[in-house]
């Protein structure tokens, strides 16, 4: 059929398989995310045979990743990083050390061979950092302890998936110092590299992006091209490209346009992600899989299980609380797309046939669905399992990290940053309250404005998520757009925020559509302006005319 059919029209077919499967999803009430995984099978050339693998589908996907993770970067503070590096370190490490050896061992009493047992052992210590940061981002819990620390040892897993595809490339090289020679030229590399990426983010980026947002579109542009480039130059440096766009991201994270940028890039991220389902569904070898679930099965119990426990034991070692480390435990408990690539290489190289290439891929279909509904109801099965628990916590936890030590906790939100806008902040600055501006078009702050701002759109339905709600009484919206104003009381309601909206409208109609959408109190600025001048007018006249001067 694809023959038949040029790669728009693939894609335009794809694109309706995948809505329809996602409405599927949603009426069953299944995760999203398990719909497009379905889709991303059933287009494949093994079901309906609506695409194969073509370089157009995979340039989509691999933006759409890069995205993901640029986005990622933009919100992690490099403070965090500091503090989550050592337990990051220490579970990624362990998690990869226990996967391997007893995945080994079970692959050995399976009767596997000695080389395809390494291959299947080491396949199975990634977990999916695309899959995880998705559910994470969904869930809203990325910025979270147990989210935080995940990324840390996802990231420590890339790195040493980087290291094993070197290996795999390496082993034919002659002499004894070919292997050497690659793992020190990837270290060089990645030092040089990831010092020029903090250069640049401490010295050009909060330059270059401040000029950037006089226009919009100009910098989500630029922050695009950014993201693209650099994971295009870390891929010809031997790096995954994610790990360029996670770096992208972190050299604007001290950039106040971070949320700003995260929220205009998250539907387009978003969009590009059903490429990677469509990608990874033409990926899978489902022939080859059917042959091996029985064994597919066990190495599955084995990652759905055994992974989250070695979370569990190493963050109780360092003093974890058992609620943070089972739900970072969680996120290990699949398989990677790497995984899929590490036994091709090794295919390619002659290492292993189809049928480790089966196995491989019918885990990953296990563990990536099962582990979905997994993290979704990670709240749900700690409730019931907790007493089980309690045996991985020590009984003093000592590891405590304050994600927010430094945060800003306003009760006010005052959104837009004209003369009215700075008006109310600073009036609400002189009573001692603590308030936080929000506004896209930096030229409106003055050097000498002492109010945080965060630097967000009003536009944008996810902006309750970029701001510090934790103690916000009000929300004040002194834009004049009615659309915008609408816009912005649903995004808060829909965000579940439970404070008064203040907002202002031009006339009565307005006014009363605001407060059915959930404004708690609509303020009309030329109704109000008119009001003294009305009112002196009345006191001063006679019924006779009069004339007035300047």
């Amino acid at each position: 059929m694809t023959e038949a059919m040029g790669v728009f029209e693939q894609v335009a077919a794809v694109l309706v398989v995948c809505v329809a499967a996602g409405i599927l999803a949603t009426v069953l009430r299944q995760p999203l995310l398990v719909g497009l995984i379905a889709a991303g099978i059933a287009v494949g050339p093994e079901v309906l045979g609506l695409v194969e693998a073509t370089e157009e589908i995979e340039l989509l996907a691999e933006i759409g990743i890069a995205l993901l993770l640029f986005v990622v970067g933009l919100k992690l503070d490099v403070r965090l990083v500091r503090r989550l590096g050592p337990v990051a370190l220490a579970t990624g490490l362990g998690q990869v050390i226990f996967t391997s050896a007893f995945g080994y061992l079970i692959a050995v009493l399976l009767g596997f061979a000695t080389v395809q047992a390494i291959y299947i052992a080491v396949a199975l210590t990634f977990s999916s950092t695309i899959i995880i940061v998705k559910l994470l981002t969904d869930k809203r819990e990325l910025d979270e302890l147990h989210g935080r620390i995940a990324l840390g040892f996802l990231i420590v897993q890339d790195i040493v998936v980087v290291l094993a595809m070197i290996a795999i490339t390496a082993a034919g090289d002659t002499g004894e110092g070919g292997l050497a020679r690659e793992f020190a030229g990837i270290a060089v590399r990645g030092v040089l590299l990831l010092a020029a990426v903090a250069a640049v983010g401490k010295w050009v980026m909060p330059r270059v992006t401040h000029v950037l947002a006089r226009q919009t579109e100009l910098l989500v542009l630029a922050a695009v091209s950014w993201a693209v480039a650099l994971a295009a130059l870390t891929h010809l440096l031997g790096f995954s490209a994610e790990v360029g766009a996670f770096l992208a991201g972190m050299s604007l994270a001290s950039t106040p346009y971070r949320e700003a940028l995260s929220g205009r890039l998250s539907t387009l991220r978003d969009f590009l992600l059903v490429f990677f389902f469509i990608q990874l569904g033409t990926s899978f070898e489902l022939t080859a899989a059917a042959e091996q679930i029985p064994a597919a099965l066990l190495f599955s119990v084995f990652v759905l299980v055994g992974n989250p426990i070695i979370v569990l034991v190493i963050m109780g070692l360092l003093g974890y609380r058992k609620k943070v480390a089972f739900k970072a435990g969680l996120t290990v408990a699949q398989i990677s797309e790497f995984s899929l690539i590490l036994v091709a290489l090794g295919a390619a190289q002659g290492h292993v046939g189809n049928d480790v290439i089966g196995l491989v891929t019918a885990v990953g279909l296990i563990t990536i669905t099962a582990s979905t509904y997994l993290i979704y109801g990670s709240d749900r099965i700690y409730d019931r399992i907790e007493p089980l628990l309690r045996v991985f916590e020590r009984s003093r936890p000592t590891a405590s990290i304050d994600l927010d030590e430094a945060a800003v906790e306003p009760e006010y939100v005052v959104v837009g940053l004209g003369r009215f806008g700075r008006t109310v902040c600073a009036e609400l600055e002189s009573r001692g309250d603590e308030v936080v501006g929000v506004d896209w078009d930096p030229r409106s702050i003055r050097d000498d404005w002492s109010i945080p701002v965060v630097y967000g759109d009003a536009d944008d339905p996810d902006l309750p998520e970029q701001l510090p709600m934790q103690r916000v009484r009000w929300v004040v919206s002194t834009l004049r757009g009615h659309d915008t104003n609408m816009g912005l009381v649903r995004a808060f309601r829909s965000h579940g925020f439970q404070g008064s909206i203040a907002v202002a409208a031009d006339d009565e109609p307005s006014e009363i559509e605001l407060l059915r959408a959930g404004a708690d109190l609509v303020v009309r600025p030329l109704h109000v302006a008119a009001g003294p001048l009305l009112q002196r007018m009345h006191s001063d006249g006679s019924g006779e005319g009069r004339r007035f001067s300047g």
